[in-house]
């Protein structure tokens, strides 16, 4: 065994204890949360809380994954990746196991898919204190239910995540935002794989990623003007909708929202409704929650059906 393969399995069996540790601390009774960095609304107020272990175990770059602890930051990932020429397509800021927990993707959505196709193991602590792997260490790894999928976007209401096996991917030879005032739905057609198309009413942002000169060339034929960056979306709340319906935003006051096309995702300042869910849903809903947290105690009173959130 090699001086870097002694290296990782040491780390490898730190993260191990680590797993159990926090799996022995959110216990087998009473109420429980788990804490992350608290930029995605943080744990609940007035009951016990945990911390999931933190640190990077391995970056595979022959692989494409990365794995860490559920609590180490998404910055530190994302600059280890970037070492090795990758990165992953998850929402800056934070914890890793506090984006996988909202589910919320980046505004890469378009062209890098969702956040729930990131996470492809996970061991998680349930609310019998037990540890669960779910998923495989790599991406042809799952047969019968993907149990990654139905935990990414659960708040931490039917398991706390302790580490996490990540699908990478590439980071591109140029990248880039620029500008139009052209129509966002005609430049959603007629561009070639964008990454992102924002859209305030007014302005359309767009991420292109790809070949230096392929980029130069898309924007000299689509009008398009470089840009800094996209817009600021800092103290913006996320609506879903259906992404065919963003075209009656046409008729709302410019500058009022931000939209992601193609996606269904629409940033506003005001906080967005309820979301009364389909009763089959909320059926199905309440029903795995209560095989997996009978007694209500992971994360007690969130729901995530009612957040309003889109991944």
């Amino acid at each position: 065994m090699s001086a870097d393969t002694n290296a990782t399995a040491t780390v490898d069996g730190a993260m191990d204890q680590s797993v159990d540790e926090f799996a022995a601390a959110v216990g087998t009774s009473g109420p429980v949360s788990v804490a992350g960095m608290a930029t995605r609304g943080g744990a609940v107020e007035g009951i016990r809380t945990v911390r999931a272990p933190a640190g990077i175990v391995r970056v595979d770059a022959a692989e494409m994954v990365v794995e860490c602890g559920a609590a180490t930051p998404v910055a530190d990932v994302h600059r280890a990746l970037a070492e090795v020429g990758q990165t992953v397509s998850m929402p800056p800021g934070g914890t890793v196991g506090g984006a996988l927990a909202v589910g919320a993707s980046d505004v890469t959505r378009l062209g890098h898919g969702p956040l729930r196709d990131v996470l492809l193991q996970t061991r998680f602590v349930g609310a019998g204190g037990a540890v669960t792997k779910a998923g495989g260490p790599t991406v042809k790894n799952v047969s019968g239910f993907d149990l990654c999928r139905l935990l990414v976007g659960s708040r931490g209401t039917l398991g706390f995540l302790g580490d996490v096996i990540l699908r990478t991917r590439p980071l591109p030879p140029a990248s880039g935002w620029c500008t139009s005032t052209r129509d966002p739905f005609e430049l959603l057609a007629t561009l070639y794989r964008p990454v992102s198309i924002l859209w305030d009413g007014t302005t359309t942002w767009i991420r292109l990623d790809g070949d230096p000169g392929d980029l130069e060339s898309t924007m000299a034929s689509s009008g398009l003007e470089a840009a800094d960056g996209p817009p600021n979306l800092s103290g913006r709340h996320r609506w879903s909708f259906p992404p065919a319906e963003l075209v009656d935003l046409r008729d709302a006051e410019p500058g009022s929202f931000v939209a992601e096309i193609g996606v269904g995702v629409v940033h506003r300042r005001e906080v967005a409704p309820d979301r009364r869910p389909d009763p089959a849903i909320r059926s199905l809903h309440d029903r795995i929650k209560n095989q997996f947290d009978p007694t209500a105690r992971l994360n007690p009173g969130i729901d995530p059906l009612s957040t309003g959130a889109a991944s």
